[in-house]
């Protein structure tokens, strides 16, 4: 399976802070391996540090980062989530499942150098939604949802219910 990471583009601190969380809380949980993020944002890095300390499993975040120069030097395909792509049924056929991969999820209009340097750029639907559901979707048809379940060694762990909540720190 391809080592996945995310590339942000357009994140703006005090407008996205849930959304550009909630990208990387379900790239996390699906299976990719990091997120870069094009905006300086200490307290988005502290708080998905948090959950990875806590939760478990090496989850990279780095803020600050240029998109051209991490798509240049990331080494492998690149997808690009926009509605105006490749429907996702028929784009997941021609992408490559080994080797490093990065997908690029905008917050606001991205430059049209994005469509052009991306390997791929797939739609999740022709309708406006979420990046956050369009990457969730797109990494769990990608990685046929292996990655949801995954124990990831961490001090905590959620138990599943029919009813009610169970959260178990076994650092204890």
């Amino acid at each position: 399976m391809s080592e996945i990471v995310i590339m942000r583009i357009g994140h703006r601190p005090q407008r996205d802070k849930r959304v550009t969380t909630h990208v990387a809380l379900a790239a996390r949980a699906l299976g990719a391996k990091g997120i870069y993020v094009d905006t300086r944002d200490p307290v988005l890095e502290e708080n998905i540090r948090s959950v990875a300390n806590r939760f478990g499993g090496d989850f990279l975040i780095e803020t600050g980062v240029g998109w051209k120069k991490a798509v240049d030097d990331h080494g492998g395909t690149t997808v690009h989530l926009t509605m105006y792509g490749q429907r996702v049924d028929e784009a997941l056929e021609k992408i490559p499942r080994e080797g490093r991969m990065m997908i690029i999820v905008g917050a606001e209009k991205v430059p049209p150098e994005v469509y052009e340097r991306a390997d791929f750029n797939v739609s999740v639907g022709n309708q406006p939604h979420s990046e956050i559901a369009a990457l969730a979707i797109f990494l769990d048809r990608f990685t046929e949802g292996k990655a949801l379940y995954e124990d990831r060694g961490g001090k905590m762990t959620v138990v599943p219910n029919e009813r009610g909540k169970t959260v178990v720190d076994i650092s204890e």
